[in-house]
């Protein structure tokens, strides 16, 4: 059932569906030929009109309003990329050859990954509706891809300057306005330190620069001296850097003066996770900020953004994509249920990429729905490759992890989040050995503690114990002691000194939770 919104005087109440008919009429629903997709109106065009008839922000508009408008637009891309060879046959191959009625009928849109975005949009990049040769393009590469190999995408660049108008004025109106507040000058910085074709050195930035009311600065690595000089700028302060370029900042503001370090109001970090000891470290130093996870991939600059560090779930920019968290079969899981991160880019008339898969399993959470903002919410489980194999089991290492911290707490009082600079599960399949390396400052004193603690066969113990909580309950025959015994696998706790090159990272510096050799 739909609700009623509110219209201009004069103007007659109309539901989310009449709306969105309106607003994308079926002149335009339809275009009959590659050469109408650069002249179709672009959809940010139409989020304003909708705002100027329901009279609030779209992010604050009623959630069937803004789900008929997205469907709407679900069915326009459809019928757009319809016009390509290569997407026609695709879409025919799950019987697809119209705009889907319902969500569910586009649930049977077919999974893209990476291995379809590097054919569709690399190369002869086959995949574009409009050819590359009619110009207004920017092509974006994956800095962080972990096969190696080149994966780019290409955006049309009207397109892409709406989509950082949006996401920048979203930040600035529910994530940044009640840190950044005061008379003085705000500073939103970036230190990533990116090439510029990499999606984190143009995207982000990009967002970062059109969020309003602020001085943005893209600042790139950032030294000690470097961060003085920065903040000794007058006024509130915010930084947004992968989670290692945001750990580091409380090594390098250890010096700066009282007032500078009470002016960092917010850490937004991206790449995952940033553990608990960093996120002390942070609050030490810097006794104001809020640390706050900003969610982007290569094919979408904004996917989620955590609005309070009292929650740690994201919560999407209405208009900008449409989040889909599924199961194994593409359907959307339900309230409360992992599942996969799948996002189409609603801004792309000429090059559009069809559900997405990002890699990374995501909780589907409640929405937002009361006065003011009205959105999708989620939260970060793990990247998909965070997995623990064992033989033809499979285990989460996320849950795996907080399993085994939470054991040594209670049988030994050590607490891994405060003492682990960084943690990597590493498995042997060779030698069927699992090692959980934790960079620490102590390794040796450590090391000696929980020898005393447990014994020589005590972080085994622990270790099968936690991995029986990171298994489905479905597995019931593999659920026991046992069953883990008979696999043959040993299992370790490793403490190594911090920045250890026994804990593998990627180029720019992220710290992988599974690693597997051999």
């Amino acid at each position: 059932m739909t609700s009623t919104i509110l219209t201009p005087v004069g103007r007659s109440p109309v539901d989310g569906p009449e709306l969105a008919a309106r607003l994308i009429p079926e002149e335009e629903m339809r275009p009959w030929s590659v050469d109408a997709v650069p002249a179709l109106p672009s959809f940010a065009s139409k989020l304003r009109e909708c705002e100027r008839l329901c009279g609030v922000p779209y992010a604050e508009t009623p959630h069937d309003v803004q789900d008929a408008l997205v469907l709407r637009r679900l069915g326009q891309m459809i019928n757009t990329v319809l016009l390509n060879p290569l997407w026609r046959e695709r879409l025919a191959a799950s019987g697809i050859t119209g705009p889907p009625a319902t969500y569910a009928e586009w649930e049977r849109v077919p999974l893209s990954d990476k291995t379809v975005q590097r054919d569709m949009f690399t190369g002869a990049r086959a995949g574009m509706v409009v050819p590359l040769a009619h110009g207004g393009f920017e092509v974006v590469a994956s800095g962080g891809t972990s096969d190696g190999l080149p994966l780019e995408i290409v955006y049309s660049l009207r397109e892409l300057h709406d989509t950082y108008r949006i996401a920048g004025a979203f930040m600035g109106t529910y994530q940044l306005r009640d840190h950044l507040a005061g008379g003085d000058p705000k500073w939103l910085f970036t230190n990533l330190a990116d090439y510029q074709m990499w999606s984190s050195g143009t995207m982000v930035g990009g967002v970062l620069q059109q969020v309003p009311g602020v001085n943005y600065i893209g600042a790139g690595p950032v030294t000690g001296p470097v961060l003085e000089h920065m903040f000794s700028y007058p006024g509130p302060k915010a930084m947004m850097g992968i989670s290692a370029g945001i750990a580091i900042l409380g090594d390098l503001g250890a010096g700066l003066s009282r007032q500078a370090r009470e002016s960092f109001r917010v850490a937004l970090y991206g790449s995952g996770v940033l553990p608990q000891r960093k996120r002390a470290e942070l609050r030490a130093v810097f006794p104001n900020v809020a640390i706050l996870s900003y969610f982007a991939a290569t094919q979408a600059e904004t996917v989620g953004l955590q609005l309070s560090d009292d929650s740690p779930w994201l919560a999407a920019v209405p208009g900008l994509h449409l989040v889909e968290i599924v199961d194994g079969q593409g359907r959307a899981v339900a309230e409360g249920e992992e599942g996969e991160l799948v996002v189409t880019r609603l801004h792309a008339h000429e090059a559009p990429l069809l559900r997405l898969k990002l890699g990374d399993r995501m909780i589907r959470r409640p929405a937002l729905d009361g006065p003011g903002l009205k959105t999708g919410r989620f939260e970060f489980a793990g990247r998909t490759g965070d997995v623990l194999h064992i033989n033809d089991s499979q285990y989460s290492a996320a849950i795996a992890y907080a399993a085994l911290r939470d054991r040594l707490r209670e049988t030994t009082g050590m607490d891994l989040d405060a003492a682990a600079h960084d943690i990597q599960f590493v498995n042997h399949r060779e030698h069927k050995t699992i090692t959980l390396l934790a960079a620490v400052d102590d390794a040796d004193g450590l090391t000696c503690a929980l020898s005393a603690a447990l014994g020589p066969t005590g972080v085994h113990q622990v270790f099968v114990g936690a991995l029986l909580r990171s298994l489905s309950l479905f597995n019931d025959r593999e659920a026991t002691p046992e069953a883990v015994e008979r696999t043959g696998y040993r299992f370790q706790l490793a403490f190594v000194p911090r920045s250890s090159p026994e804990i593998e990272r990627t180029a720019v510096g992220k710290v992988p939770l599974v690693r597997d050799r051999g």
